[in-house]
């Protein structure tokens, strides 16, 4: 074999540069541009700079989010929330309280709100409420004192058939003002329905517009109040003839059961009562009949019954005991006005002193009971506004209305229809999702 020629164990055949490259020349020695991997200089191998970008893993592959084709996703920005979900976002809350489902502080924030924000609508209905009972209190304190010798000396003389006729005539009395008090108490908790649906929009009242808005719903409110009172005044004949019947028959054990029986008679009235709280709201926002008012507040308490009772007994605890603590010290006034202005003064001058406290105790009276009386009336329509939002979806229906602007002179929630049970897109479960999707 000669030199030039090359056998099959000779390292230099196929060396990259021989003959065989096409686009290079090789030098004398016959050796390519490339020298092999041996006769290289040794150098350390270099580290790929890789930064990772946004939407992607460290292989390059995107996210897998078909809501966002770019591979990214909110949570790039603080605070957003990831794999598309939508963030928290508070209610919105214009007025006196938030457009959602209502908690028991809110309620009661909400009531004193109203009052605060509407004062004359609102204490001005209240005192209209408490009026009768302040004028029958003063009345009544004026005649006793001037008139208590000679009471005295006609009832030594007086027979007991006439005793018999004073008593009938006071009861009447006492029972058609009663009346008469529950009726304009009735269309006035309707009517002050009107300035808290307005501040739930922030829309201020006035009495006179209070009154405006209510009047076309005052004939079916006094059709709700002689309802109410003819349904009561039935209760109590039935219980009393209950009452005549076991004592006629049973005679020695009906002592035993009258107690159980106003136990139950009372647990029923008060059934009754917290089912139909909220029907002179419905009257007046929704537009409804007596009848009509009385099944939709039957419909709306259904499954809140007890939640309603709490917040009712909770508030009317709370106004008793305001009102009492304002009141004891007027109950005490007269003794220690009549030691202290005239302690030694005859009975004309006691008598005029105890007319004056007579008459200053019952105004301040009316003025404590027409701020409870309004307070408890803003609770009342604070929470047919909760039943509406949690079975009919009002609070949508509120925010559209705030959006748009519509009827600024009328009455929130009036002749609006139920937006669904799904809630508002800023919180609670999103749409789509379930129970509102599937």
């Amino acid at each position: 074999m000669s030199p030039q020629e090359s056998g099959p164990g000779d390292p230099t055949q196929g060396w990259p540069g021989d003959g065989h490259d096409d686009g290079g020349s090789a030098p004398a020695g016959g050796r390519g541009t490339v020298p092999p991997a041996w006769e290289q200089p040794w150098a350390p191998p270099q580290q790929p700079q890789w930064q990772p970008r946004p939407g992607q893993y460290p292989n390059g592959d995107q996210y897998p989010n078909p809501q966002y084709p770019g591979g990214t996703y909110p949570g790039a920005s603080y605070g957003a929330s990831p794999y598309g979900q939508p963030r928290y976002a508070a209610p919105p809350k214009p007025g006196i309280i938030p457009l959602r489902p209502l908690m028991f502080g809110e309620v009661l924030d909400g009531s004193f709100q109203a009052i605060r924000r509407n004062g004359k609508a609102m204490l001005g209905a209240g005192v209209l409420a408490q009026s009768l009972s302040a004028i029958l209190a003063a009345v009544l304190t004026g005649v006793l004192a001037t008139s208590s010798g000679s009471i005295e000396t006609w009832a030594e003389t007086a027979s007991s058939g006439d005793i018999a006729s004073l008593g009938i005539g006071l009861m009447a009395s006492f029972a058609l003002l009663s009346i008469l008090s529950v009726f304009m108490s009735a269309v006035l908790q309707g009517a002050m329905v009107v300035p808290v649906a307005r501040s739930v929009l922030n829309r201020p009242t006035g009495f006179r517009r209070m009154l405006s808005l209510a009047r076309p719903r005052i004939g079916a409110l006094i059709r709700l109040a002689a309802l109410l009172v003819a349904a009561a005044l039935a209760a109590v004949m039935l219980f009393f003839v209950l009452i005549v019947l076991l004592f006629s028959n049973v005679r020695g054990t009906a002592a035993l059961l009258v107690i159980p029986l106003m136990m139950g008679f009372g647990a029923a009235f008060l059934w009754v009562a917290i089912k139909l709280m909220v029907a002179p709201a419905a009257v007046v926002i929704e537009e409804l009949g007596a009848f009509a008012g009385l099944r939709r507040s039957w419909e709306l308490t259904r499954a809140n019954w007890w939640r309603i009772l709490g917040i009712t007994l909770l508030v009317g605890i709370l106004v008793a005991v305001i009102t009492q603590v304002v009141l004891i010290p007027a109950g005490i006034l007269p003794r220690v006005l009549s030691d202290v202005v005239s302690p030694h003064g005859g009975s004309g001058r006691d008598a005029g002193l105890a007319v004056a406290i007579g008459i200053i105790t019952a105004v301040v009276g009316a003025l404590v009971g027409a701020v409870g009386y309004a307070f408890q009336t803003s609770v009342m329509a604070l929470l047919y506004m909760d039943l509406r939002m949690r079975r009919d979806g009002l609070d949508i229906a509120l925010l559209r209305q705030l959006e748009t602007g519509a009827d600024p002179d009328g009455i929130p929630g009036r002749g609006i229809q139920g937006a669904g049970s799904t809630p508002y897109p800023g919180y609670g479960t999103a749409p789509g999702a379930w129970p509102y999707g599937r």
